[in-house]
């Protein structure tokens, strides 16, 4: 239905005005509400789009977990449908001997499969001495040049001298 409201508004539109005044929408012309309309449209179907273009759900296979319990200790462990393992299990040392001699530790591996096909495992520990991986795929430095590891030999075996002070210094 269209309505016509400029005679209740006590002004006949002028022929170019018609199309305007004849499809109103309240008192407002149907251009104002056009771009919205078009807009909301856009915004549906590309979210329709997006949905179809989403990833695939990967499962979640298995899942535990324990603690955090009282005496600091945890442990949990996970799997999933596209061959992601992990694990992990950790406690206090030392629980209950004060603070500042008390240490979290962690000890934990993962795995996945690498894009060639293999699969990539990774164990580690994490302590007071840091996060420690170990791991066949990880880099290993080149072998130290025998020349260099007599030296390093040498001077690990040779007492330390102190200069301006008397006899050896073992520091």
């Amino acid at each position: 239905m269209v309505y016509d409201n400029s005679r209740m508004l006590g002004f006949e539109p002028r022929p170019h005005d018609r199309k305007s005044v004849l499809i109103t929408i309240g008192l407002l012309p149907l251009e104002l509400y056009i771009y919205p309309i078009a807009f909301s449209v856009l915004v549906l179907a590309l979210g329709i789009q997006a949905q179809s273009n989403s990833q695939t759900v990967i499962p979640i296979l298995r899942y535990e977990s324990d603690g955090p319990n009282v005496d600091g200790s945890y442990k949990w462990l996970y799997e999933t449908g596209n061959q992601i393992n992990a694990e992990e299990a950790g406690y206090v040392k030392n629980f209950g001997k004060g603070e500042g001699q008390e240490e979290q530790v962690a000890n934990g591996k993962f795995s996945y499969k690498a894009p060639d096909g293999s699969i990539i495992t990774l164990q580690y520990v994490a302590d007071a001495n840091g996060f420690q991986p170990k791991g066949d795929h990880l880099p290993t430095p080149p072998p130290i040049p025998p020349a260099i590891q007599k030296a390093l030999d040498l001077l690990k075996n040779a007492p330390a001298k102190r200069s301006g002070g008397t006899g050896p210094y073992y520091g």
